[in-house]
């Protein structure tokens, strides 16, 4: 199975903890997603919950420290992403892991494109600007 996601200069920010944190994610995204085991696909889907907290986290702090305008939206958007990637994680420990796996390969990479050219280049720009890189 080809991957879902690949690192693209698209998506470099300059700013070498959200690079290195976005390669990551997509690295897990892949595995994830190719993962053909059940018991291994559950597993995968609580690591990249617990890899994209953290990664919001990361961002979060950024945006705090350093007085982001924009840390309301951008904080709702990582709340919501959050809140979906949780509802399906209960579908799949309830055993409907078609649902985690659409969700993946559905969702995910559009958003991360989205996100990560908008919300996250914006904080990067800002980080520069304010000298906080």
């Amino acid at each position: 199975m080809s991957d879902l996601m690949s690192w693209s200069e698209q998506y470099a920010l300059e700013n070498a903890e959200m690079d290195g944190t976005h390669q990551e994610f997509i690295a897990l995204v892949n595995r994830v997603h190719a993962t053909a085991n059940t018991a291994e696909f559950k597993q995968g889907f609580a690591e990249l919950i617990e890899h994209t907290k953290a990664h919001f986290a990361l961002e979060d702090e950024l945006m705090r420290n350093s007085n982001f305008p924009g840390l309301q939206e951008h904080q709702w958007e990582h709340n919501r992403v959050l809140g979906e990637l949780n509802q399906f994680q209960m579908r799949v420990n309830k055993g409907f892991v078609a649902f985690g796996r659409a969700y993946i390969q559905d969702k995910l990479p559009e958003w991360f494109e989205v996100h990560a050219n908008t919300m996250d280049r914006a904080l990067a720009v800002h980080l520069q600007k304010s000298g906080a890189n």
